[in-house]
């Protein structure tokens, strides 16, 4: 038993390095305050969202759907022009601008749908930045059920059909300074959606997969004796790191341009299969856009692989050499998690500054920035 002992308190100490233990313990904390960033999404869910109202209508359909509007939300503009309630509701951080046409009762009563239309603010496209919409989404549900309950209780002769959906609507969307007539920020955020997790994913395995090749040929090298060989050469320092540096660029580039091929065909079956055709708003990418992503990809890639190396001089030995990727692994998780749950814009300053600093970030941001030619 006392040999046995031994030999698992052997295993223990090799295996419970401080290279171990502290990236698990970040990574603890990282999780953590994700988990409280995230749980307050159920805070931000029930917040009156708010809203801009032109209500043209003065009858007792538009009267009723206002009542419902001006309890379920925060009202930053109440009159007769469309542009002004867009800037009231821009300064106060608003999502929506609802205008209902004068002829909005009289349409109804008459048996015919009403048309509302709705002037979207959307500020961000991460999975997360579409509360407030749907907040705006369930509260139209609610005017839309209210003129039903009011058709029903005052027994008006109106087909069952416009009694179940009282009013069609018009969509208009602003993002970015980019204006999309016909588009509901739900059908944006569904096709940008596959951006904010499939890019940052294949970025994360990317840098780790560079990374810990780095780093395990290092050790390797300590535990093979192989660089104190190459020390004893007539060869500089300054040209072994020189050399450990372009190979790694090299590696970076094959898979930048490997990356670079995959990612065109994503594209092309993601507009193909898109029920909004962005390129008549402008929204595709150039070919100059592909080559400064094609650029992004290698520098976050040349950045890590650099990193890489500093660490790999810490690794003893092979088993060394694959803790050690931790760090990396952390690096890669921030960005990939903040991207995919928000959109850069709509992060905090201090956020922010935190996501820029990372290098594997810019490559997860790039192509939709790249694509609202957001160059800067």
């Amino acid at each position: 038993m006392s040999a046995l002992t031994n030999i698992v308190r052997k295993e223990l100490k090799e295996l419970l390095t401080p290279s171990v233990i502290l990236p698990v313990i970040i990574m603890a904390l990282l999780f953590g305050s994700l988990g409280t960033a995230i749980g307050n999404i159920a805070e931000q869910a029930q917040a009156k969202p708010t809203i801009g109202v032109v209500p043209m209508d003065q009858g007792v359909l538009g009267n009723v759907s206002l009542q419902v509007l001006e309890t379920g939300a925060n009202i930053a503009y109440n009159g007769t022009s469309v542009d002004a309630a867009l800037l009231a509701a821009k300064a106060k951080e608003g999502v929506a601008v609802l205008y209902m046409p004068s002829n909005f009762t009289s349409s109804i009563l008459s048996g015919h749908r009403a048309q509302l239309e709705i002037y979207w603010i959307m500020r961000g496209a991460g999975l997360l930045d579409s509360i407030s919409s749907n907040s705006v989404e369930g509260l139209l549900g609610a005017v839309s059920q209210a003129i039903s309950r009011y058709l029903i209780g005052t027994g008006a002769p109106v087909p069952a059909s416009v009694v179940l959906a009282p009013a069609n609507r018009t969509d208009t969307t602003d993002f970015n300074g980019v204006v999309m007539t016909g588009v509901s920020p739900a059908v944006l955020s569904n096709m940008l959606a596959s951006q904010s997790t499939f890019v940052p994913v294949i970025i994360m395995l990317i840098v780790l997969m560079a990374g810990s090749m780095v780093i395990t040929s290092m050790g390797m090298e300590k535990e093979n004796k192989t660089l104190e060989t190459l020390l004893t050469l007539p060869v500089g320092r300054g040209s072994i790191v020189a050399g450990k540096l372009i190979a790694s660029a090299l590696v970076g580039l094959f898979m930048a341009a490997i990356y670079m091929v995959g990612f065109g065909y994503y594209i092309g079956g993601l507009s193909a299969s898109a029920p909004v055709n962005l390129a008549a708003y402008g929204l595709t990418l150039t070919s100059m856009d592909y080559v400064l992503l094609g650029v992004s990809v290698f520098a976050a890639l040349f950045a890590a692989l650099a990193m890489c190396m500093v660490l790999g001089t810490f690794a003893k030995n092979y088993k060394a050499a694959q803790s050690l990727t931790m760090p990396i692994t952390l690096l890669a998780m921030v960005p990939m998690f903040m991207t995919m749950f928000w959109d850069y814009n709509t992060l905090p300053p201090a956020a922010q500054a935190v996501v820029f600093a990372i290098p594997f970030s810019h490559p997860m941001m790039a192509m939709r920035s790249l694509m609202f030619k957001d160059y800067l």
